[in-house]
């Protein structure tokens, strides 16, 4: 006879196989999942859908500064640092000794030429003077005698009255007054220089210094420091250094006419005076491979001053409807210089350009750019050609005055030559 279980228990045996296969469906389904992240993520790093959100970053429009190209004349310029020279300097000093009676000058005072300045005691000069006269007179009176003897000898000796030994000894003495009056008028002439050496005068136009011997005090030629220093401050010079590959520039407008130069303070804010080149130096420096350059400035108002320290513009030429963009719009590559100009659909285009020359900061441009064309002058290492741009106010607005009255000129760039803080061209 069969036993056979209750109906219960061959339910409850067969659950355990049935728990056993859903373990490994769950098991399955996850393996699934785990698997789909993971391609979901290699598909993000080699270009699926959130490559397609940054091209639409990239289409955004770049931020940019824009300058607009202009035709204009621009003057051309060589700058140099220099210092102010007084064309003349004078430290009066007496020419005789003696005692210093006056000075006649208040420390800063603008003298005259031929002003009186100081006095010396004069009568001591005055009192030989006097002795040259005397003695002038004594002599002349000899001289009369003498050659009132001599006429006589003359007639007595036409009548052989006197022998040829007399009247020959009778000239010679005549002769040797005269010269003893000659002598003594010498002498009376440098009386009277040294009494005028006694009043000394300015020599020069100027402004006095500081007094450096008071009135009461012995004075001698020999004396090192003298009695006060004369500076002339109208006119002026300046002398100031370029470097010798300006040269052949210099010397050529030289040759033209007249070279003006202005002269400015150390920081090129205010102009000084105006004034023409005079000199160039015969020699260049071959320490600092520059040359000197002498400059002469009308100064009425004494607005420049002796050692003063100033920046020295030169005008070479002025070049007439000059193609003019900002020194920052150019870019160098290794083809060459270019700059990003942006067309009327706002997008960036590379344009190839020759520079001619850079004048502070303008760029005059002989090939590639015309009147009228906007070129970017800031942000150009964020955008490419075919990028759009968005034009933006600058950080800090570019004064007009540097396209106007631009500083110093350099060569133009080469085609290979590398510029710091500036963009290269894409690849």
């Amino acid at each position: 006879m069969t036993a056979r279980l209750p109906e219960d228990s061959l339910h409850d045996a067969d659950t355990p196989v049935r728990q056993g296969h859903a373990g490994r469906w769950v098991a399955a389904l996850m393996g699934i999942a785990l698997a789909g992240g993971v391609g979901a993520y290699l598909k993000t790093r080699n270009g699926g859908p959130p490559a397609e959100a940054g091209g639409a970053a990239d289409a955004r429009p770049v931020p940019v500064v824009l300058a607009r190209v202009q035709e204009r004349d621009v003057p051309v310029y060589l700058e140099g640092l220099g210092s102010v020279l007084p064309i003349a300097t004078v430290t009066v000093k007496t020419l005789v000794d003696g005692r210093l009676d006056g000075v006649f000058f208040k420390e800063g005072q603008r003298v005259k030429k031929g002003e009186l300045i100081a006095q010396i005691d004069p009568r001591p000069f005055t009192i030989a003077l006097h002795q040259a006269d005397a003695t002038l007179a004594r002599d002349n009176a000899q001289l009369r005698n003498a050659r009132l003897n001599l006429d006589r000898y003359r007639e007595l000796r036409k009548e052989n009255l006197v022998p040829e030994q007399q009247l020959t000894d009778q000239q010679a003495l005549a002769d040797q007054n005269e010269a003893t009056v000659k002598t003594d008028q010498a002498q009376i002439e440098s009386a009277r220089l040294q009494l005028d050496y006694a009043h000394i005068v300015s020599p020069i136009d100027g402004v006095t210094g500081v007094r450096l011997v008071d009135p009461g005090n012995i004075v001698h030629p020999s004396d090192p420091g003298g009695i006060v220093v004369i500076t002339q401050l109208d006119p002026m010079a300046v002398l100031f250094t370029l470097p010798e590959d300006d040269l052949p520039r210099l010397s050529k407008a030289m040759g033209e006419g007249t070279l003006s130069v202005d002269a400015y303070n150390r920081d090129g804010t205010s102009k000084l005076a105006t004034g023409n080149v005079t000199l160039i130096d015969n020699q260049i420096n071959q320490t600092t491979a520059t040359i000197r350059v002498k400059a002469t400035f009308a100064n009425p108002a004494s607005a420049l001053w002796p050692n003063e320290f100033v920046k020295v513009r030169a005008h070479l030429e002025t070049k007439k409807h000059a193609i003019a963009i900002p020194v920052a719009a150019v870019q160098r590559g290794p083809q060459g210089a270019f700059v990003y100009s942006v067309g009327h659909d706002q997008t960036a285009a590379l344009s190839p350009v020759e520079i001619d020359t850079i004048v502070g900061d303008v760029a005059i441009v002989s090939k590639g750019l015309a009147a009228g064309q906007d070129v970017v002058v800031d942000g150009q290492s964020q955008i490419k050609p075919g990028s759009k741009v968005a034009p933006r106010a600058p950080d800090k607005p570019a004064s007009t005055a540097d396209l106007a009255a631009p500083e110093v000129t350099r060569p133009a760039p080469s085609a290979t030559a590398s510029s710091r803080g500036q963009g290269s061209a894409p690849r």
